[in-house]
């Protein structure tokens, strides 16, 4: 069972965004860049790609108002990458973006606290 299995369980806490019967979002908690939201379906699938058609169709559309929530919040683009790395459970990062470094994941990730990643979270919801 993957750590993003729990957390969609509620066995680990997390930052919720979005959810729905397919699709759960949540705040990075080690982000590139704050506003940082992972974007995953709720069948445990490793790569992206092995998700069914629907899922795969499903997830950007499912992400797309939460883009733009992030977009209002943070006043940036809002870049998507799949890495497919450090979790094997299919997950789509938005990252709010200044420039194509901001979403260079072999930088150091941030260290925000509970309070710096409850605030985020409030200014995306408030987009939603």
């Amino acid at each position: 069972m993957s750590i993003f299995t729990k957390i969609i369980a509620g066995e680990i806490p997390s930052y919720k965004i979005a959810e729905d019967e397919r699709f759960f979002a949540f705040l990075d908690i080690f982000p590139l860049r704050e506003g940082h939201v992972l974007v995953i379906p709720k069948v445990e699938v490793d790569k992206l790609y092995e998700l069914p058609d629907e899922y795969l169709s499903g997830m950007l559309l499912f992400a797309q108002p939460i883009a733009r929530a992030i977009e209002k919040a943070f006043g940036k683009r809002v870049g998507m990458s799949v890495i497919g790395i450090e979790v094997p459970h299919a997950h789509l990062h938005l990252v709010p973006i200044s420039s194509a470094n901001d979403i260079n994941f072999t930088q150091p990730k941030l260290k925000l606290s509970e309070e710096q990643l409850k605030a985020a979270q409030q200014k995306i919801l408030s987009h939603i």
